[in-house]
């Protein structure tokens, strides 16, 4: 007896949790960025629950501390470790990628997390308010990654970088122009930079969010402007920074090997 079609979902509803299958099983991973709510603390998140080992990394050392307790009491201490990083600082950088390797005993995967934003016009910014976004989003990036291809470059054997973008880098935003300018950078870097590494089998793509939502972001975003952006959105919602993250291991996993100097938009906005 025919029922007729099922009742549709409604797109502004998140789907279900998508469970880990193994993607990144022995893999040696570095997270920039990785403490509290946002899209740095789901990608750490879903590397464990596809079966690698992470270094979590952050400039703020207790929260840190407090997202590497956490995850080590879920996933086991010996598979989750954390170093303090501040990427504006090459010798902080260069301990992170050094720690990784020497705890895990390689790096296998890095995934360039760490960025500033913040709001306003161009006609008002100062130059630190410009310097500062760029030297985090931009410069940060470009630190870690270099610091981890030397790194993998001299293993021998491989890997893949991956970095958070954003799809501002491609789009204006009003008050935006000094993290568009970061980001536009970011992609830059990711293509460039995948040339440089491809002889040593290391991979470099990007992800380029629209809107994931997360606390910190809703506490620095006026209501007002969470509701515009949202409503371009397709799906009628932001996405779940694990969304994001999601988009992300697959990047850093073997499924991704004929995929090098890519920019990856994860984003329902229209057309």
């Amino acid at each position: 007896m025919m029922t007729g079609p099922p009742n549709p979902v409604s797109p502004n509803t998140a789907p279900p949790y998508v469970p880990g299958h193994d993607l990144l099983a022995a893999k040696n991973i570095a997270v920039t960025a990785a403490a509290g709510t946002g899209i740095g603390a789901a990608v750490a998140r879903r590397c464990l629950e596809e079966g690698a080992r992470v270094v979590v990394s952050d400039h703020h050392e207790r929260r840190l501390e407090q997202t590497r307790a956490a995850l080590a009491d879920e996933f086991g201490a010996d598979r989750v470790h954390a170093v303090v990083c501040d990427v504006t600082r090459e010798d902080h950088v260069q301990a992170l990628i050094d720690g990784t390797a020497d705890r895990l005993g390689s790096l296998d995967v890095l995934i360039n997390n760490a960025g500033l934003g913040g709001t306003a016009s161009v006609l008002d910014m100062t130059d630190d308010q410009w310097l500062r976004v760029l030297d985090v989003t931009l410069n940060g990036t470009f630190r870690c990654t270099r610091a981890a291809l030397r790194r993998m470059r001299d293993q021998g054997t491989g890997g893949a970088i991956v970095n958070n973008a954003s799809v501002v880098g491609w789009r204006a935003q009003e008050g935006q122009a000094h993290y568009a300018a970061a980001k536009a950078g970011v992609m830059a870097l990711t293509r460039c930079c995948a040339l440089d590494a491809a002889p040593y089998r290391v991979r470099v793509n990007a992800v380029a969010p629209s809107l994931a939502m997360h606390p910190f972001l809703a506490k620095v975003t006026t209501d007002e402007l969470l509701a515009e952006l949202t409503a371009r959105e397709a799906f009628g919602r932001a996405a779940e920074p694990w969304e994001v993250a999601n988009a992300m291991v697959f990047l850093a996993s073997d499924y991704a090997s004929y995929l090098t100097g890519e920019v990856l938009s994860v984003s329902s906005q229209h057309a």
